[in-house]
Formats: C-alpha cells, structure tokens, sequence
C-alpha cells in the first residue's frame, strides 16, 4: 500500500473548482452566482456519490472479489451488525452444517458485550471485520477525526477480543464521504461493499431476499445479510434465519464456495 493516499480524481477535481470559484468570484465582475452555482452542483455531486454504497468515485470499494477468486469458484458471504446472542449462534450453525464460511461486519461494542461470542466467530473458521465502534446514523456527516476516532477505537477492541486485527470496513448501511478513504488508508483497511443485498432489515418476506441475493448468482458476488437489527417473518422469526439455508443450497447447487473476505481477496 502506498504510503501516501491516491486522491481520487473527483476530489482533485473538486479542489481545482472550488479554488477557480474563488478566484472567479474574487477576480471576475458578475461571476459570484455563477461560482456559487457550480460549487452547489459540485457537492450534489458528491454528496449523491457518498449515498450510493457502491460507488467507486470517492475512492477504492470492493463491490467484487477478484479474478482469482472467480476461478476458485468463490463467494463471500457477509453478515453485518452483530453479534447478536439469539441470532448469530444459529447462523453459526447453520453455516457449519452446510461446511462454508462468512465474513461478520461486527459493531465493536457489540463484540464488546458478547465476547464469547465474537469468539467462538473466529473459532469456527469465520471473519471478523470492522462495521465501525457504535453503527452511528450520522455517520456519513463525520469529518476526518470523527472518522479516525471511530474506526481506530472499533479496530483496537476488535482485535483486543478476537486477536486477529481487521483488514476490511464496511460503513454503516454503505453511505459515506470523501473524507473516509484517507482514514482507510491510513489505517490499513479496504472499504468493502456488496455486488447484492437482500435488504433484510426492512423485508419481512423471506423469498423475496432471497430473490434479491440469488438471482444471477455468480462466482466473484458479495452477499449481505443482517444478523443484526434482522427483520422478523410474520411468525416472528429473524428473516436471515430462514433466508440462510436457502441460499446456501443455492451456492452449493451453483458450484460455489462461500469463503472469507481475506480468503476470497488474496491472490
């Protein structure tokens, strides 16, 4: 990794508009509503691009694993916002009896009051990564310390607890800034995505998530599913726990095999 962040072209081009705006609007009669209105379209342009979880414009995000792992044959399933005591363990097992592997988003203070359980994560042959110390709403809004506050305190107490330091980082529900990238950066972690989700926090059928993770199926796909803040079935039931068996026939009946993040990512 370089030692010195690759600003990504849209914010060099940001910076270049904003000091001809101000040189224009200093220099040019009559040039301040037109300054103003490029520096407004020019941050709707960045702000749509820190909305979009899968947009590459603010800098480097994973939405795929790499050709490597497409001719391994290679998915990742991952599983965001625990752990969750009624919920995870049963992924675990249900992950166990189908002989894959998942990728857990964990928030840290989540691990933090399950311990043993973000344990027994690792223990079993799956990832633990870094979904931030709190999953705070606000935070898309953060600056450069808000972010390196919050993602080096969520590293720090997951690998104090698991023992194995993070690689990856997911935002929470995707959406960002421009000034993420550098704290990334600086901190050694990819920004990872998903090629699908199922949406299953807020949908309470099962199929139709499983529709939207298993259509077009393919080697290479990130899958996210929610073993935190699970939408429940009619019968109360958490969505991923009927959704998981599901899919992970599908992958079997695909040729497919649901590996880590760090194992799908290596060369």
């Amino acid at each position: 990794m370089p030692t010195t962040w690759p600003m990504p072209p849209i914010v060099r081009a940001s910076v270049g508009l904003h000091l001809a705006a101000l040189g224009a609007a200093l220099l040019i009669p009559g040039a301040v509503p037109w300054a103003i209105g490029a520096v407004v379209l020019n941050h709707a342009l960045i702000t749509g691009a820190g909305l979009t979880p899968r947009s590459h414009l603010l800098g480097p995000n994973v939405t795929r694993l790499p050709q490597s792992a497409i001719d391994r044959r290679e998915v990742a399933l991952t599983i965001d916002d625990g752990p969750d005591p009624e919920v995870t363990p049963r992924v675990l097992d249900l992950l166990d009896a189908a002989g894959q592997r998942a990728t857990f988003f964990c928030i840290a203070e989540r691990v933090a009051a399950h311990p043993a359980l973000a344990r027994a994560i690792v223990a079993r042959g799956h990832s633990i990564q870094n979904h931030t110390a709190k999953h705070r709403h606000n935070f898309s809004f953060l600056g450069p310390r808000g972010y390196a506050a919050e993602i080096a305190r969520a590293q720090d107490m997951l690998t104090d607890i698991t023992g194995t330091r993070p690689s990856c980082f997911r935002a929470p529900a995707g959406l960002r800034n421009p000034f993420l990238a550098p704290v990334l950066h600086r901190l050694g972690l990819t920004l990872v995505s998903w090629t699908r989700r199922g949406f299953d926090t807020r949908e309470r059928e099962p199929a139709k998530v499983l529709a939207r993770l298993a259509q077009g199926l393919a080697a290479g796909d990130i899958l996210l599913l929610h073993d935190g803040n699970a939408a429940r079935t009619a019968g109360g039931k958490p969505v991923v726990l009927e959704v998981l068996p599901l899919l992970l026939q599908q992958i079997e009946r695909a040729n497919l095999r649901a590996v880590t993040l760090p194992e799908g990512l290596a060369a």
